[in-house]
């Protein structure tokens, strides 16, 4: 494939990675939702979980279903399952109509996540794999960024946050039309089919395993601070949830900017140093929460947190791929289970944040995640 082909066919991937974003809408509309059925954080919390356990049930079933049908059919059915779960709230917003919504978005990311960064790698060549990624999450963060904003605007303007989803709903098709148009070479995709425990067997790789555990932290801390920053305006200044919803937003866009940067820093230098200096930006953020109550304050915390936790998953998505080359459908399978983290965390979150009246029972648990990080940082390869 010559260079200009390779980024014709970049083209649709990134609009599916722009798709994959959607999944972070959870963050916002869990905290509409909460207040428009008047939920306990604990109850509410149950959102975003649904979305994250997926990831636990569907991930390695999806890095063998890719060894039969190919990464970008796997990719396809992923888009239309996110289409079908934006369409149930237009049609009918209940609480367990949103449980619905939420479990297909959750189902139709794990098989994206999967399926859409090994299909990346036959893109790319190995050594600009991690940086292409890192690009990729920079298109899935713009996504996450305007989430919060549109639902705003919608709630402000026509009084109902939920225009969101037609308009996402709208981006998803797009993007089924343009990959289903896309020939992509997959070198691969005819490998033998493991089994379960064949896949499971791979967890016994040191570097495997320990990548598995920093992925649930990462996506715990990210669903994590996209759920509670906005609580912790509420909470501390008193802010409408319509207002308190940007913090989300600045979060996303320092997670935004932080991955394009990281496109650039990751095609140069150290992945492993890169990896230690977001960790320090987290760890920075989060002492600050703990501490300060004025607007801008928490803003730049939660600034620090988006920035730090940018590059975070292509670091350990990439060197896991690349540690086992002949197996990255179901390493990818084995890494996105990871994701059900973001199940593990809000939930645990929210019961804390419940015992002890306070967002800062929360934050704690977030403390666990960054503190892993630290840990995982000096055994990463260079």
């Amino acid at each position: 494939m010559n260079e200009k082909t390779n980024y014709l066919k970049l083209l649709p991937v990134m609009l599916a990675f722009f798709a994959m974003g959607f999944v972070d809408l959870v963050g916002i509309a869990t905290n509409y939702v909460k207040a428009d059925f008047e939920l306990s954080d604990t109850l509410a919390n149950i959102f975003p979980s649904m979305v994250f356990f997926w990831f636990l049930v569907c991930s390695v079933p999806t890095g063998m279903l890719m060894n039969k049908i190919g990464r970008r059919k796997t990719v396809l059915i992923s888009l239309a399952v996110t289409a079908l779960s934006l369409l149930f709230p237009l049609i009918n917003y209940s609480f367990v109509s949103m449980l619905i919504s939420f479990s297909l978005l959750g189902i139709g990311n794990a098989l994206m996540q999967t399926s859409l960064n090994p299909l990346l790698s036959n893109i790319v060549s190995n050594d600009k794999l991690a940086s292409t990624m890192t690009f990729g999450q920079f298109i899935k963060a713009i996504a996450s960024f305007i989430a919060p904003i549109i639902a705003a605007w919608a709630a402000l303007k026509f009084g109902d946050w939920k225009y969101l989803y037609p308009i996402f709903m709208v981006i998803a098709i797009l993007a089924i039309i343009s990959l289903g148009a896309t020939k992509i070479k997959e070198q691969d995709e005819k490998g033998e089919t493991s089994t379960f425990a064949e896949c499971f067997a791979l967890l016994g790789d040191k570097m495997i395993l320990l990548s598995f555990l920093g992925i649930m932290c990462h996506v715990g801390i990210d669903v994590g601070v996209n759920v509670t920053a906005p609580k912790i305006l509420i909470e501390r200044l008193g802010m409408s949830l319509a207002d308190a919803g940007y913090a989300t937003s600045v979060y996303f866009l320092f997670r935004t900017i932080g991955c394009l940067l990281g496109t650039f820093i990751l095609a140069k230098y150290s992945s492993k140093l890169f990896f230690l200096i977001s960790v320090i930006f987290m760890i920075a953020g989060f002492a600050g929460l703990f501490f300060l109550n004025g607007l801008m304050p928490i803003y730049v915390c939660i600034a620090l947190i988006g920035f730090g936790n940018s590059n975070i998953f292509p670091i350990i998505l990439s060197q896991a791929l690349l540690r086992m080359p002949d197996k990255k459908n179901e390493v990818s399978g084995l890494m996105i289970m990871g994701l059900f983290g973001g199940t593990v965390f809000p939930l645990i979150m929210g019961i804390t944040s419940d015992t002890m009246g306070t967002q800062i029972g929360a934050l704690l648990v977030l403390t666990v995640g960054v503190a892993y990080l630290a840990f995982l940082a000096p055994q990463l390869k260079k």
